[in-house]
């Protein structure tokens, strides 16, 4: 009897040990479902320093490191995973994480290898490696999204799948691909297996930020449903908060308030939202002076470099460029190059300008640029590097800039293109003024604008007239303008006056006659063209066909023989 109690005791401890390892790994991943990564780290190194082989601790303690926002590791991770699979060779899940570690280090081919191998061993039938394999390609950079689309669809597939987890991984994957409408059915598909799963409601409202939605009152609907299904909920406190931090800095610090209280404690990370309100309530030396104090207390991990860069920004507030650009260089050189953004590289570039270093300027914009994902920030980029050059006089480099925006710009307006060709054509470049100027008539065909400019181009290039470059665009700039003479009365008038003078190099009198008439008609009182009106009759032409007089006493060249307008 004593030894059935034995024995009885002994599985019953077994079976109690289970369960309480069960209880800590789902405590773990619910940490890092809230992406308190600290906290899930915690649970999940006490369980493989208590069994070193428990491959799914060891799995979640490698996501833990590899997430971890500001002290992410990816190299310890891939030594714990490395490490493990000495022993536990055919882990599916375990081989999952390593395929995971080289899309982080770009290794294509090698993951893509590790994943196929996870599946093959795993059969294809485990919706935790299935699940593991599509959030790796969604979480890398460098990750084959369409692959983890297909992957997460087979997990969803599985008999008695109900884990949204991987439904909301779908959502992910399909944002990663911008296919914003299956992103939202996948998300909703999650809250059918729990209606109060936060993260699938924060998530579509995500889909309307990054699609640029303007009205806030579509995507905070969502983050208002995500606190509501759940309020411990910490991401979406720290997307509101940096939603309203330009536009409403009262809401923005209660936002802020909450999301420290959900999340893990971290005082550097405390420390840097701290500096960041200051600098959001227009209080630039006060950011500054609280930015210093968080890297006098770093300690051995040193400051989050996001504190030099709000230094820098707060710098550039105060006027102080010297100090702003030694700030920003300290903040590239700490920052993890994934994580320098577009508004970043555009400040410093616009720094850069004021200090007059206008090549590493143009550099630091066009990186802006590249790494910008809207085409506004684009645009307003490059607008920066035009206007200055504008106003230095610097006209071609301004163009340069202008046909950049041109070139990158879907709705062009008529100040977008006529800025680029205006600049070219005043310092002289005509060819390139010319193909602006065309294609602003081709896109506002209704303006004679486009085509008088287009002319005057043309005229610059063809100064002698003798290949008639300049009059099918005159000829345009007339039949558009006449439309309404009053409202284009320059342009008319411009135009006519160049086939005047056309008429004249042609030996045209009575051509040149009519031109001046018509002139005349628009504007009785054109000094110029009442002089011309007078000289013209009185012209001979040469045997070169040159226009001369007959009475010199008006002079050796007749009037008509200026290039008016230009």
């Amino acid at each position: 009897m004593n030894k059935i109690k034995t024995g009885l005791l002994f599985f019953v401890s077994i079976f109690i040990s289970a369960g309480l390892l069960a209880q800590s790994i789902e405590e773990g991943k619910k940490f890092m479902y809230y992406e308190k990564y600290r906290s899930a780290k915690d649970v999940f190194q006490k369980l493989v320093d208590a069994n070193p082989n428990n491959v799914d601790a060891v799995y979640w303690l490698g996501q833990s490191m590899i997430l971890a926002e500001d002290n992410a590791d990816v190299a310890a991770a891939k030594a714990l995973y490395q490490k493990t699979l000495m022993n536990n060779s055919n882990s599916a899940l375990l081989l999952a994480g390593m395929g995971h570690i080289e899309l982080l280090e770009g290794k294509l081919p090698d993951a893509r290898n590790r994943f196929e191998t996870a599946i093959s061993i795993s059969q294809g039938k485990n919706m935790d490696v299935l699940n593991a394999v599509g959030f790796a390609n969604v979480q890398a950079e460098k990750g084959d999204a369409n692959y983890a689309v297909e992957k997460l669809k087979q997990a969803t597939e599985l008999k008695k799948m109900k884990d949204p987890d991987v439904w909301a991984n779908l959502g992910d994957a399909y944002r990663k691909l911008t296919q914003g409408g299956p992103a939202q059915i996948a998300y909703e598909k999650a809250l059918e297996f729990n209606p109060n799963y936060a993260r699938a409601s924060f998530r579509i409202g995500k889909i309307y930020v990054s699609q640029g939605v303007t009205q806030k009152d579509i995507y905070t609907r969502y983050f208002d449903e995500a606190i509501a299904k759940d309020p411990a909920y910490a991401p979406v406190y720290q997307e509101l908060y940096q939603l309203y931090y330009t536009t409403n800095v009262t809401k923005s610090a209660e936002y802020l308030d909450k999301y420290l209280a959900t999340t893990d404690s971290d005082p550097r990370k405390d420390c840097y939202y701290r500096a960041s309100m200051k600098y959001a309530q227009g209080l630039f030396a006060e950011a500054v002076s609280v930015g210093n104090s968080c890297i006098s207390a770093g300690g051995a991990e040193g400051a989050l470099p996001n504190v030099y860069g709000l230094i820098g920004y707060a710098y550039d507030k105060l006027g102080d460029s010297v100090n702003a650009k030694t700030s920003f260089d300290t903040y590239f050189e700490k920052q993890k190059p994934e994580k320098i953004g577009s508004g970043d590289l555009a400040t410093y570039g616009q720094i850069l300008l004021k200090m007059g270093m206008d090549s590493l300027a143009g550099l630091s914009i066009e990186k802006a640029v590249a790494l910008d994902s809207t085409e506004k920030g684009k645009v307003d980029a490059l607008k920066v590097m035009a206007s200055k050059y504008e106003s230095l006089k610097r006209y071609k480099d301004a163009a340069d800039w202008y046909s950049k925006v041109v070139s990158i710009k879907q709705n062009l307006t008529k100040m977008d293109i006529y800025s680029a060709g205006y600049n070219y054509y005043r310092v002289g470049e005509y060819v390139p003024a010319v193909t602006m100027f065309n294609m602003y008539s081709e896109k506002f065909p209704e303006d004679p604008l486009g085509y008088y400019l287009c002319g005057k181009s043309n005229w610059a290039i063809d100064s002698t007239m003798e290949l008639a470059s300049a009059n099918a665009c005159f000829e345009k700039t007339i039949e558009v303008a006449q439309k309404d003479s009053a409202k284009y009365k320059a342009q008319l008038i411009g135009s006519l006056k160049y086939f005047l003078i056309y008429s004249v190099y042609k030996r045209d009198k009575d051509a040149a006659l009519a031109y001046a008439d018509r002139i005349l008609g628009i504007d009785p009182a054109d000094a110029e063209t009442i002089k011309n009106r007078e000289i013209i009759p009185g012209l001979n032409f040469g045997t070169q066909g040159s226009p001369k007089q007959q009475n010199n006493s008006g002079g050796n060249k007749a009037a008509a023989a200026k290039q008016s307008g230009r």
